[in-house]
This record gives structure tokens, C-alpha cells and sequence, in this order.
């Protein structure tokens, strides 16, 4: 399914999702992801999908639903794999215009260094990127990323867009039980404050992940990232992200 929804999500309100990326075409392998292993990790960004196909299903999924459930407040990239591996995403942004919904990108961040992805994320009126780790064994045992990404780009690229980006840019965090977070909540934090957040979020898995060890964040490490992020970034722009927004949406 190319277009669902709407679905409601804390962060969005009601959007009507993209799925513009088949099913694990990604350039992580996330210990918590919930659609299973990335048996073919790929940071080659390639056509999935005609672009006009993509908007007319956008249409005709909007002319289906019922209007008296409420405005869609955003259509949105949020696919089973990594967004910005759509070589065609600024063409798709481009015609979803017509549609007259904001357009929001939820993506993994792993390819923002590079300049054409920049590029395609400015069209958007709102930016999600995670921001797991910013210390390299963090980052490889909760993302497990392909092998030829490195976090220091990666993270360059995140502070080269935020500066650029001139809509909505927000954060997501995953913690996980089992995980030295020590010193890392704090990293995360003081890296975080180096660009124009309009949220932070801090989440845990709340489906079922891909790995049996993988537990969420017990409520002591919760509280404790919460305060280290409120005094490093303000209170009003933290927000804990632990409930469950149903198995259509992320």
C-alpha cells in the first residue's frame, strides 16, 4: 500500500502516510525496528515508484475518507525503510503539493550528508530526524548501519540542514533497557542544542521489535533524559513519546 491513513499520530495529528520505500529497503538494521531485520542494508538511493502514480493514489485515498473526521494535518514520508533512499522524493514532494497539506519526512537521518538528500528534506514543511547516538559504539549496536556510513557525517549533516531548514525540524531518541546511556543522554543533549529544535522527543519500543533482548527504557533512565534534555534544550521542548500510535504509523 502506497498511500494510508489518515492515522492519527501525537506528532502530526491526522496524516495521511506515504509509503514510498518497499518493505526493509533501509540503511539501518534496528535492534527495535518492528518490521524485522534489514537483511540487505543499501545506502544506494534508487526509483521505487512513478512519482504522478504516487500522487493520484494520494487523491484518491483523500476523496475516500471521511471529512467529518477532521482536517489531515500532514501528508507523510513515512515508509518501511528509509525515505531518502526514494531518489525521487523532491519530485514527490514537488506534486503532492497540489494537494494544498503540509508535507513532513520521518527519516533515520543516515543519508542527510549527502547534498541532493539536503536538498529533497528542504521541500518538506517538517523534518523528523533520529538522533540515537551520538557516540560510534551506541550508534552501531542500537541502528546497526550500513557499513560504509559514519556517524560524524551523518551528525555534520544534521547541523549543516538545521541550519538551512527553514520549516519544522524535530528529533527522536530511542532508549532501550541494557544500553550505557551514562554519559550518552548527555552527549545527545549538548549536540541537539547545537541546532533549531522545535521538539525533542524521547521514545521506547512500544510494539514488538526484531531482537528478543531488546527491552524500552525503564522509568528511572526515562525521568533522568528527560531532565538532562529539559536543562540543555527548555522543558517546553522535550516531550516523552511511550505510547502506542497503532501498527499503521511511526
Amino acid at each position: 500500500m502506497v498511500v494510508f491513513g489518515p492515522v492519527p499520530s501525537r506528532r502530526l495529528g491526522r496524516s495521511l502516510g506515504i509509503n514510498n520505500i518497499p518493505a526493509k529497503s533501509c540503511s539501518y538494521s534496528c535492534v527495535y525496528c518492528q518490521l524485522g531485520l534489514t537483511r540487505g542494508k543499501t545506502i544506494k538511493r534508487t526509483s521505487f515508484y512513478d512519482p504522478k502514480e504516487i500522487l493520484e493514489a494520494a487523491r484518491r485515498q483523500l476523496a475516500s475518507v471521511a471529512s467529518d473526521d477532521g482536517p489531515v494535518d500532514y501528508v507523510t514520508f513515512v515508509p518501511d525503510g528509509e525515505p531518502s533512499l526514494d531518489i525521487n522524493l523532491r519530485t514527490e514532494i514537488s506534486l503532492l503539493r497540489d494537494l494544498g497539506i503540509p508535507i513532513a519526512i520521518i527519516s533515520n537521518a543516515s543519508l542527510i550528508w549527502d547534498e541532493e538528500v539536503r536538498q529533497a528534506f528542504m521541500e518538506a514543511d517538517l523534518v523528523s530526524l533520529k538522533v540515537d547516538a551520538v557516540s560510534e559504539d551506541i550508534w552501531k549496536r542500537v541502528d546497526r548501519p550500513h557499513g560504509r556510513l559514519e556517524l560524524e557525517r551523518i551528525l555534520e549533516g544534521i547541523v549543516q540542514f538545521a541550519g538551512e531548514f527553514s520549516g519544522d525540524l524535530i528529533t527522536e531518541t530511542m532508549l532501550l533497557s541494557g544500553i550505557d546511556y551514562e554519559e550518552e543522554i548527555g552527549r545527545i543533549a549538548d549536540f541537539l542544542s547545537q541546532i533549531p529544535l522545535k521538539e525533542a522527543y524521547l521514545a521506547v519500543p512500544t510494539r514488538p521489535p526484531c531482537e528478543e533482548w531488546v527491552e524500552p527504557a525503564d522509568e528511572d533512565l526515562l525521568n533522568r533524559a528527560f531532565q538532562e534534555y529539559a536543562s540543555t534544550l527548555g522543558g517546553d521542548r522535550v516531550e516523552l513519546l511511550i505510547g502506542y500510535e497503532g501498527d499503521a504509523f511511526s
